[in-house]
């Protein structure tokens, strides 16, 4: 049977998604080659028709978790009011419903733990999508300066991610809640 030209491009792009919501609520070792495939509906052989290696599926997955985070928080400050884009930035990471679906969230209040372990060769394409997410969420950022708003970034995008991870420690949906409601009240009277 042949395929549309398009139809790999399609295909991969579909792995790349599975894997990147596979990361975020399994963890690094979440995307396991078969089990990605499969929910593609192909075989694990299919899978270096589209893949050098497992780290090449996990940085292209890890691309598309920070695309995709980006692109919420990005709309979410585009709506705002001028000058507010910074708080809506702030409100939308740490609602609820991005903290009870990691799958959906930011990748590094999901992984950073595993991220700081990762390997060598992976870790300067892994700080290189960072410093992507950062460039991406600067123009937000409050501060008249650009060290201000790098400032700011490091500070209330830390303080977010290590909000949702403790607020996903906890089984009670009203204790999380309350973990990020304390820290969007901190962050939106500190600057």
């Amino acid at each position: 049977m042949r395929y549309r030209p398009e139809h790999k491009a399609e295909i991969h792009r579909k792995i790349v998604q599975d894997a990147s919501r596979r990361v975020r609520a399994e963890g690094l070792n979440g995307a396991a080659v078969s089990a990605v495939m499969k929910d593609t509906g192909l075989t694990h052989g299919g899978f270096y028709k589209h893949f050098g290696s497992k780290d090449d599926l996990l940085l292209e997955s890890l691309r598309e978790c920070f695309r995709e985070i980006e692109d919420i928080l990005v709309h979410s400050a585009e709506q705002s009011a001028p000058g507010e884009a910074w708080k809506a930035i702030v409100k939308t990471y740490l609602s609820l419903e991005l903290c009870e679906h990691p799958e959906r969230g930011c990748p590094l209040a999901a992984l950073s733990p595993e991220l700081a372990r990762a390997d060598k060769r992976m870790k300067p394409r892994i700080v290189a999508e960072l410093v992507n997410y950062k460039d991406r969420m600067l123009p937000f950022m409050p501060g008249q300066r650009s060290a201000d708003k790098e400032r700011a970034f490091f500070v209330i995008f830390s303080t977010m991610v290590g909000a949702v991870e403790i607020a996903r420690m906890l089984p009670d949906r009203a204790a999380r809640e309350k973990v990020l409601a304390s820290a969007r009240k901190f962050l939106l009277s500190s600057f």
